[in-house]
């Protein structure tokens, strides 16, 4: 029998729907799990082997927390869109009149990747500082080849620097490019032909996604750029039916798609089409609270069907400046009656699902990647209980306990 590197006792942990259990034990053997359930039923020779122990005292260790959907590079702010927003304009009529994403598009091409990552950092950190390790990164504030590029490029950059695991998005489908203004159809082309290709040739993106909407892409281009996607073999996301239904889901849902996101508008039948396709519906309530928006995700449906439902930060400069995962947490709780275990599978399991990560991380299970957080409490309800409450924990990546101050 081999040694184990690290022993863990007398833990509170949950399963991958999110239910709690108490008296385990979990065994970490070269950066993986090796064994986890009922410390009762622990094998002798792990008790015997082991390097190093650790007695929990009941307190609750989780996965890793999992980011799956933000904007988090990026330049600039748009303090000055609140006041707008404060004033009742609306997000479509700011994106409409050239503000909006257009505004940080500027911005963040106008700054250098070294000024992208010391102002993108901070935001990471503080993810990292509330128990995230995997953190999803889109572009999309570049709409050129090059900036496109720059971003991705900086997203990669980021997570090597702290040592999160970092999955990039190309979303160069956020909005049209301003020297295709009028012409979206040409730069959905050149995104096809060009953009895409060369970010998967450079191995910077892991997944696409798209934004269709009506103030942004329409079905037909959605389409397009999914096969442009599916041809180079990179899995799918989509912004589906945030502002309306447009039929994005189903779409999504045809070509495999990992998620769609925000979903507030989403019928039964993409909600079926979903549930067929195991794709992840990823819910954002930060940025259902920034844009005031009373129509809220159809959550019973989606429960209905079997569709698995991830929570994520959204983290962005325009409808979700927030890099609080725990205050989203807390939110789907309060905003769309999610049920504590739900909400700890969301951003736990269900969102490795919608990263395609299901195999190495986001539950405690044997053959997994030994991330994990070992918080101050006991009961998984305080997790959603608190908001805008960093809880003391440790952090275990990789099968190795860090310290967050050194980063």
């Amino acid at each position: 029998m081999f040694a184990c590197d690290e022993l863990l006792l007398n833990a509170s942990t949950i399963d991958a729907t999110g239910l709690q259990l108490s008296n385990q034990a979990i065994v970490i053997r070269k950066g993986r799990i090796e064994w986890c359930g009922s410390e009762d039923q622990l094998p002798a020779h792990f008790q015997e082997s082991a390097k190093s122990r650790k007695d929990c005292h009941g307190q609750l260790i989780t996965p890793g927390l999992i980011d799956c959907h933000t904007h988090l590079v990026y330049a600039g702010h748009r303090a000055a869109e609140f006041r707008l927003k404060l004033e009742g304009v609306s997000y479509a009529d700011i994106a409409k009149s050239g503000g909006g994403i257009l505004s940080t598009v500027k911005m963040t091409r106008d700054a250098s990747e070294e000024e992208l990552i010391g102002q993108s950092l901070p935001r990471l950190l503080a993810l990292k500082n509330e128990g995230v390790m995997t953190v999803e990164i889109k572009s999309g504030y570049g709409l050129d080849l090059q900036n496109e590029l720059k971003m991705l490029r900086v997203a990669r950059q980021l997570g090597e620097m702290i040592g999160i695991r970092v999955k990039t998005t190309f979303l160069g489908a956020h909005a049209v490019g301003p020297e295709f203004k009028g012409n979206s159809q040409a730069y959905v082309d050149f995104l096809c032909n060009e953009m895409l290709p060369a970010a998967k040739n450079m191995d910077l993106v892991d997944a696409v996604d798209v934004f269709c909407e009506s103030i942004a892409f329409s079905i037909r281009q959605t389409e397009q750029i999914f096969q442009a996607a599916k041809d180079l073999n990179l899995p799918i996301k989509c912004h589906a039916e945030q502002l309306s239904n447009m039929g994005a889901s189903t779409l999504a849902a045809h070509y495999g798609a990992l998620s769609c996101d925000h979903l507030e508008f989403l019928d039964e039948k993409g909600a079926l089409s979903m549930a067929k396709a195991n794709t992840v519906a990823v819910l954002l309530p930060g940025a259902f609270y920034f844009l005031r928006e009373k129509q809220k995700p159809p959550v019973e449906l989606l429960r209905e069907v079997g569709v698995g439902m991830a929570i994520a930060t959204d983290s962005n400069p325009g409808s979700s400046p927030t890099t609080s995962l725990l205050l989203m947490m807390s939110m789907a709780c309060q905003f769309f009656s999610m049920s504590i275990p739900e909400v700890l599978s969301a951003v736990t399991y269900q969102a490795s699902r919608a990263l395609g990560m299901e195999k190495d991380i986001g539950s405690i299970e044997v053959g997994k990647i030994a991330d994990l957080v070992l918080w101050s409490i006991k009961d998984s309800a305080a997790l959603c209980y608190y908001f805008a409450y960093p809880l003391p924990h440790q952090t275990m990546v990789a099968g190795e306990w860090i310290s967050l101050k050194d980063t």
